[in-house]
């Protein structure tokens, strides 16, 4: 049985793409209530399904948001922002990938704790293979993904206390608007978010839902890099410097 069955979950940017998928493939694993996010209004078929107009920027959408949730077990910030035509030249590129990809993930994540720790929930973020080698076709998008990889494994050991589980997908190439131009193989939506649920029921740390990320899965399992985030996180658990 998967862990959704009856349970709730918020996915951002869930309107089109990777989010989309998310979002249909926790009703297929028999969600309760899917709360969909996404900056503009939308409607669903599913009744399970309640749209939220959401911007992951606009304090106010997320407070608004945050007040519509009444229980929440699984938040998903999928949220995403890639802007093309970047070569770190231009601070304002950044301060808008930033806004998205990390304050984004931390406002939402924030909002939503006190749920999610009454329901011992999970956050998971959407996150990427860029997030620890930079993409030059991308690097703001990059620099931006690895800063929200070292938040989600500072927030995995400050709310371990609280009994929230902190989870990251570590995407590759997915089909999506992102990846228009991108002349390489693809996987789908649909195959990666069934691979993203099937990590969360495993309970991994780190996810690699499709054939590129899948490359790293073991290597970074049994890296030192790994082996010092546990060490770290156990150091605060006992109160150590």
């Amino acid at each position: 049985m998967s862990m959704m069955s009856g349970k709730s979950v918020l996915v951002t940017g869930a309107n089109r793409g990777l989010g989309k998928a998310l979002v249909e493939e926790a009703l297929a694993r028999d969600a309760a209530r899917v709360y969909a996010g996404a900056r503009q209004p939308f409607a669903h078929a599913n009744a399970r399904v309640v749209p939220l107009v959401m911007d992951v920027t606009d304090d106010a959408q997320i407070r608004a948001a945050a007040d519509a949730v009444p229980s929440l077990n699984l938040l998903v910030n999928n949220a995403g922002l890639a802007l093309r035509h970047d070569d770190l030249s231009d601070r304002a590129l950044l301060e808008r990938h930033f806004a998205v990809n990390f304050f984004g993930i931390f406002d939402i994540t924030r909002a939503l704790l006190p749920v999610l720790t009454e329901s011992q929930g999970t956050v998971l973020n959407i996150l990427s293979t860029a997030s620890w080698v930079n993409l030059p076709q991308l690097p703001g998008y990059s620099v931006s993904k690895a800063a929200a990889f070292s938040l989600t494994q500072g927030l995995r050991a400050h709310l371990a206390n609280r009994g929230v589980q902190v989870r990251a997908a570590m995407v590759g190439v997915v089909d999506t608007d992102m990846t228009q131009g991108f002349a390489g193989p693809k996987s789908s939506s649909a195959s990666v978010a069934a691979r993203i649920f099937d990590g969360l029921d495993r309970g991994d740390d780190e996810i690699f839902p499709d054939a590129a990320s899948a490359q790293i899965a073991e290597t970074w399992r049994a890296s030192a890099f790994k082996e010092l985030e546990k060490e770290f996180a156990a150091q605060l658990a006992t109160g150590q410097e």
